[in-house]
């Protein structure tokens, strides 16, 4: 359930440095996770339940002739804000948006299109440092974000600098490398029940290399296709390192998802990512998952179960995870 305020104009001032009396609508929609996971056998066995909770707070107005919105999320028990947007509206010449970490547009919202009744197959496997499962982005904190269509085509492009580290106002964040910028390009237009887009960035790599290339090149491409209760999509994306000697990533995944009946919705997913090593042997990580959800009115109840052999591109390492969930919006 929503909960809906009317703001005058000294609370929407200080949120939106708004000059005019206008007044704006203040929602509030909050959700929360209950979760049971149950990872590899090699793993600690603690507590195993869990819950995620999050509030996001959006207000919008009339700002000097545009209209501007303002998005705050907290989530869990964080004492500040976990992330925000700012976004203007500037009608035919699209929308301009401030992005301190909510994902509000770039490359990496096509990261991995396939379907999926609950979550992708990647989720909830140990992530290893330095790699990136073939998931391309490089952040959203300090983002410019440039959204619009064409000939419907939708647009989205991001500008970040400092490696996308997270910054307050007044102040330099520590974040180190040069500027990125990449973009998404996608349609649902060309034929019914098709969804299609591709993206390409130069992201910063955060090493401040003089020598090498400190930007990697990152390029995705996927295609949906939905007929009937079923979507099947495939998607390939490639991670560049600029850094001599670093590992280059190509992955490539497939997925189907069917409605079964109303609210019970199934999906399986497979997804390869060859870790190009510049000094030793290509290693190549295979994954799958299977998830089965039920959704009821704001309730959601979901079981997924993703696998994976070559963690990480070290071969002999694998993981894997369960989760049982609980969702609840309000």
């Amino acid at each position: 359930m929503n909960i809906k305020k009317v703001i005058g104009y000294s609370a929407l001032a200080g949120s939106l440095v708004a000059v005019s009396a206008n007044a704006a609508e203040m929602s509030v929609s909050g959700s929360a996770k209950i979760t049971y996971m149950n990872g590899n056998t090699d793993e600690v066995t603690g507590n195993p339940y869990g819950m995620n909770t999050s509030l996001a707070f959006t207000g919008s107005g009339d700002v000097n002739g545009y209209e501007t919105t303002l998005t705050i999320v907290q989530n869990d028990a964080n004492t500040g804000l976990s992330s925000a947007a700012l976004s203007v509206d500037l009608g035919d010449m699209g929308t301009l948006t401030f992005d301190q970490g909510t994902g509000a547009g770039g490359i990496s919202t096509i990261d991995d299109k396939t379907p999926s009744a609950y979550e992708e197959v990647w989720d909830g496997l140990d992530s290893v440092t330095g790699t990136a499962d073939g998931k391309v982005g490089g952040g959203n904190s300090g983002a410019f974000v440039y959204a619009n269509s064409f000939a419907d085509m939708n647009l989205s492009v991001q500008y970040t600098k400092g490696a996308s580290a997270s910054n307050t106002d007044d102040a330099v964040s520590a974040g180190t490398g040069g500027s990125s910028y990449d973009f998404a390009l996608t349609n649902q237009t060309l034929m019914e029940g098709l969804d299609v887009g591709v993206g390409y960035g130069k992201i910063s790599n955060g090493t401040g290399a003089t020598l090498d290339s400190d930007n990697d090149e990152h390029m995705v491409g996927y295609v949906n296709y939905s007929v009937g209760q079923v979507t099947v999509g495939y998607t390939e994306s490639v991670i560049s390192k600029g850094k001599a000697g670093a590992t280059s990533e190509q992955a490539m995944g497939w997925a189907v998802a069917a409605n079964l009946m109303e609210g019970l919705s199934v999906s399986y997913g497979e997804r390869e990512v060859e870790y190009q090593k510049a000094s030793s042997t290509h290693v190549t990580e295979d994954m799958e998952g299977f998830a089965i959800a039920y959704t009821m009115g704001a309730a959601k109840i979901a079981l997924q179960q993703n696998e994976t052999t070559n963690n990480g591109g070290t071969a002999g390492t694998n993981d894997e995870n369960t989760e049982i969930a609980l969702s609840l919006s309000f």
